[in-house]
């Protein structure tokens, strides 16, 4: 999960420091980086007594950047040592600055709208939330819960909240979220063409090449099969006064004023296949607990 900090935070940010400044320590994030590993197993790669590794170790741990775990052992336990995924912003922005900043996050089983087809799903971090490829379960009120949603063809649409935008225009806007194409099962070699549309308006195509599957999503939840859709790439549209772009490249010419984000008593955000799509794949939509970004959809604006 990704950790912000700010000046305020500073016992967080002296733990860092701490947790940063030996070599040795920055040696474990690095063995680490392969996969868990016991105190032992720590101490022998990198040639230090066991008692040097766990000191360490409890240092790292501290800091938030790894997390232990006891594990049964042929005598008693072991104490796994496991990174924390995710990244580590430091922000020195005075707060006056930062109040000009507004990210919302939401939940990808929080639609109001869809028109979809086989096959298609959605479950939560728990399980699969009613029958899967019978579009109308998509009604279920348990929908909401929802952390990997899927679907053949079609749209799901999303609604923002668009009341900071009053009286204070946007400079720029940010959509970002996890997405792959949806075949049966997964299929490294199956393009589909994702359409994001901003208050009806088309923000630009991603082509995806792929419904990646092949190893175990970061964050999948250990009963998720491994034959289905694991993971997906994380792509940005920005809107900003010079046009759109997604990850960079433009996307469309629309400019952030067009899109009249402050005019309707919300912004709608729809994610889906055109209907004349050269590549009809269909699209996964990743949330916070499956694929490999602890993200739902997010929005962030700058004002």
């Amino acid at each position: 999960m990704d950790r912000e900090l700010n000046l305020a935070n500073e016992k967080e940010l002296t733990a860092l420091g701490k947790a940063l400044s030996s070599e040795i320590r920055i040696k474990i994030l690095h063995v680490l980086g392969n996969g868990p590993l016991c105190v032992n197993e720590i101490a022998e790669i990198l040639d230090i007594p066991a008692s040097s590794a766990a000191l360490n170790i409890r240092v790292l741990e501290d800091a938030g950047l790894i997390r232990t775990e006891l594990k049964p052992a042929a005598r008693g336990s072991m104490k796994m040592c496991i990174p924390q995924e995710g990244k580590i912003i430091l922000d020195f922005q005075r707060q006056e600055e930062r109040k000009k900043i507004e990210v919302i996050s939401m939940p990808v089983g929080n639609y109001v709208d869809y028109k979809i087809t086989p096959t298609c799903g959605m479950v939560n971090e728990e399980g699969y939330i009613d029958g899967e490829d019978e579009p109308r379960c998509f009604y279920d009120p348990k929908r909401t819960t929802a952390k990997l949603i899927w679907f053949s063809s079609g749209y799901l649409e999303y609604r923002f909240p668009n009341a900071a935008f009053q009286g204070t225009p946007a400079r720029v806007l940010e959509f970002s979220a996890e997405l792959c194409s949806e075949a049966p099962d997964y299929n490294l070699d199956y393009p589909s063409d994702i359409t994001l549309w901003i208050n009806g308006k088309e923000a630009g195509t991603w082509n995806c090449p792929s419904d990646f599957g092949g190893r175990r999503g970061k964050l999948n939840p250990d009963w998720w099969e491994d034959s289905k859709s694991q993971y997906g790439n994380l792509k940005t549209w920005r809107l900003d006064s010079t046009g759109t772009y997604l990850d960079g490249e433009r996307s469309a010419p629309l400019k952030i004023q067009d899109y009249c984000l402050a005019e309707g008593p919300y912004i709608s955000v729809i994610l889906g296949i055109k209907e004349q799509a050269e590549h009809v794949g269909g699209v996964n939509i990743f949330g916070s607990c499956f694929g490999d970004y602890p993200q739902d959809l997010v929005m962030k604006v700058k004002f």
